[in-house]
């Protein structure tokens, strides 16, 4: 089983404190940033930041579908952890200030891949489906920050 892993940034027009705010609100934001390859997102704990415990279905692709349990931390005031307690997901958003009022965003996933030919695929392609779908959530968090 090797490590997969995908890594997507993006600089935000909005102060590190507020990006930060928003990508742990998991109530109000987090739901209204996710893209389309999200569905059936609950929050099933807290709701702000660490302890938080929610859930969703992640499409991937037409017949790739993770069901995912989450449980959020936060290490650091510049990171946010999301573990997926049904799988060996690890998504870490971080954000750094780059001047008074932007921010870069970077948020990586990694896992345990498959192994053989299926790890291969896996390692080939997910990574740049699943950095697609993290591009159009940090798209949609700067537009809703820009508002």
């Amino acid at each position: 089983m090797a490590q997969v892993t995908a890594r997507t940034e993006r600089t935000i027009d909005a102060p590190a404190e507020r990006v930060r705010a928003a990508l742990a609100d998991y109530e109000k934001v987090r739901p209204a940033i996710l893209t389309e390859h999200y569905r059936d997102y609950r929050v099933e704990a807290g709701g702000q930041g660490e302890g938080t415990r929610v859930h969703w279905l992640l499409q991937a692709t037409s017949k790739r579908v993770r069901d995912q349990l989450v449980e959020v931390s936060t290490p650091g005031t510049d990171r946010i952890v999301e573990r997926d307690t049904n799988s060996s997901m690890v998504t870490t958003w971080t954000v750094t200030p780059a001047g008074d009022d932007r921010s870069v965003v970077a948020v990586e996933s990694s896992w345990n891949g498959a192994g053989g030919i299926g790890g291969f695929f896996e390692r080939t392609f997910a990574p740049k489906g699943l950095q697609r779908i993290h591009d159009g959530v940090l798209a949609n968090l700067a537009t809703t920050l820009r508002g």
